[in-house]
């Protein structure tokens, strides 16, 4: 397997595959994502837009097998202004680190920190000094929880993330099996580069 970063043509020409990765693999816990082709190709706009985007793809062979996406935060405000707006924070710091999808065959060897490493990378590249991303809150006594999920929060603070007090995020989303889509909190995490 390989781990490159993407930019320009070849980041235009991966999101299709960013989209069905991303249909994948948030269909699991704790994203239970019910997506569709037509919300993701209107989602991933943003990364044809944005001169310092970059796509983080995990191949096998020509096969996109993984991938982690990246922009600066302020190509986000309309979605992310309300959350920021209390923290004092410039949001044209900061870097921001969005989906990582990869495909479960292909888990355990490394490819998360390869993602990180090449998003952190490109994102000091590009003079940003903050690194942040933000994940999902599900109750503990969510229905759908795998008795064996463990969280992902001790490897993000082993790659020095924290959580940003009361910056939370709220996106709506279709569950797997709801009707309609509901809010979801994303709680913010934030690290130095």
């Amino acid at each position: 397997m390989i781990v490159k970063p993407l930019t320009g043509a070849a980041l235009v020409n991966s999101l299709g595959g960013v989209a069905r990765l991303r249909i994948d693999v948030f269909r699991d816990w704790p994203y239970l994502y019910d997506g569709d082709l037509a919300y993701e190709e209107s989602y991933l706009q943003s990364y044809r837009n944005s001169p310092k985007a970059i796509v983080v793809g995990a191949f096998e062979g020509d096969r996109l097998v993984g991938a982690s996406t990246g922009t600066p935060l302020a190509d986000h405000a309309d979605d992310f202004a309300a959350p920021f707006a209390k923290s004092g924070m410039n949001m044209s710091d900061i870097f921001y680190c969005a989906e990582s999808v990869l495909l479960s065959a292909y888990r355990g060897r490394g490819v998360g920190h390869a993602f990180f490493d090449a998003r952190e990378a490109h994102a000091r590249q590009h003079g940003f000094t903050k690194s942040c991303f933000c994940a999902v809150m599900r109750p503990d006594d969510h229905p759908a929880r795998p008795a064996d999920y463990r969280p992902l929060d001790s490897f993000w603070r082993a790659r020095g993330y924290a959580p940003l007090d009361g910056v939370i995020a709220q996106f709506e989303w279709k569950d797997l099996g709801d009707a309609k889509e509901t809010p979801k909190p994303l709680q913010f995490w934030l690290c130095d580069l």
